[in-house]
């Protein structure tokens, strides 16, 4: 009852009206048109300089987890400008797959360290978190008997989360140690986090146990929707999963950009209380994601996530799936709540509040049971 009417951008219609009946024209005039208007207006550039990237083993372990797991501890280096900024990727591969393997990319909150209870995790830079504080986020046990890895590294390696840190982050390798240094159309700290999600994928392009063209995207918060302007911007990813990133209602633009200014471009603040001149919606922010298989999930006590306003962006983008001949979610209705639609677009609301639960990984891990083997 509380969303306010809202005229809906036409998806398949381009700037100059005219309409996209075929998946050659979304790609070749439709899709470009919009992922320019994010990029300008809402999430902004990475600077396109070649930065130098090199890769440490600092731990290959292949008895953790009982013995059911290799542990792989990287450290990745970025160099440009004189500047370095480091990385550290923590990953877990079963050891009962003897193929390549489909691996989970999801960055963490509080530190590698979190992750687990394992005494070996080597803490995360910017973090002095209990070990294993957020373990219930992270059933790593359930994801390696299924079959899949999974791979994090803590986000604040990209961009400490704070307007005020932006000489720490990955963005002082291009000559942007603050954000007087930043155009009005240049990426900030989601920006910053997309570039690291694809510097990751970079590196499990090189593992000889990773198949990387099984890669899972996932992002829950505000790296939920890091995770959808990845899956719009780099196509390597095979899955893309939103958990609970939002729409408009709780966090309304407005709110967002006074709440954490460093995380959008400085022309999505045009916009504030001023939803209704934006240009486009999410519907066509997920949309960009197509053809490849895209979860978003939503919590029934999440209020300030919006599940209606997930749940419709979510239905409404299935109109480009259907040019490609997949099914979308195939309903307006807002399913019932723990009950998902798993279609090539899946979509559920469970209950509880904001958080990644057992139920979450459960249904992750059968949908990319259903796309990936």
């Amino acid at each position: 009852s509380k969303i306010p009417p809202y005229p809906l951008p036409a998806l398949l219609k381009t700037s100059d009206g005219r309409e996209i009946t075929t998946v050659q024209q979304w790609e070749q005039i439709r899709r470009p048109e919009l992922l320019s208007v994010f990029t300008e207006q809402v999430y902004g550039k990475m600077p396109a300089d070649k930065v130098d990237v090199s890769y440490k083993k600092l731990d290959d372990n292949h008895s953790a987890v009982n013995g059911s797991a290799t542990r792989k501890q990287i450290e990745i280096t970025f160099s440009h400008n004189g500047i370095e900024r480091k990385a550290l990727l923590l990953m877990y591969l079963p050891n009962h797959v003897k193929t390549k393997v489909p691996v989970f990319l999801h960055f963490n909150f509080q530190g590698n360290q979190t992750v687990s209870s394992d005494p070996d995790i080597i803490p995360s830079q910017y973090s002095d978190r209990p070990r294993g504080n957020q373990a219930s986020r992270w059933p790593v046990e359930k994801i390696i008997d299924a079959g899949y890895g999974l791979a994090t590294i803590h986000y604040f390696d990209f961009f400490p989360d704070s307007k005020d840190r932006y000489a720490e982050s990955i963005l002082a390798l291009f000559g942007h140690p603050s954000e007087g240094d930043i155009p009005a159309d240049g990426g900030q700290a989601i920006a910053a986090w997309a570039w690291g999600y694809s510097r990751v994928m970079d590196y499990l392009e090189t593992d000889w146990q990773v198949d990387a063209s099984k890669i899972i995207l996932m992002g829950h918060s505000r790296l939920g929707k890091t995770s959808l302007w990845v899956g719009a911007t780099d196509p390597r990813f095979a899955i893309v999963i939103s958990n609970e990133s939002g729409r408009q209602v709780g966090e309304t633009v407005n709110r967002i950009n006074h709440a954490f200014p460093h995380w959008f471009c400085k022309n999505f603040r045009r916009y504030n209380k001023k939803e209704g001149e934006l240009p486009i919606d999410q519907h066509e922010l997920l949309a960009l994601i197509a053809p490849r298989p895209l979860y978003v999930a939503s919590a029934e006590e999440d209020r300030w996530s919006d599940p209606k306003g997930e749940f419709l962006s979510t239905a409404y983008a299935g109109e480009v799936y259907k040019l490609y001949g997949m099914k979308g979610l195939e309903t307006t209705t807002m399913p019932t709540v723990n009950m998902p639609i798993m279609n090539r677009v899946a979509y559920h609301n469970r209950t509880g509040v904001h958080d990644v639960t057992d139920f979450d990984w459960e249904n992750y891990i059968k949908f990319a049971d259903k796309w990936l083997k």
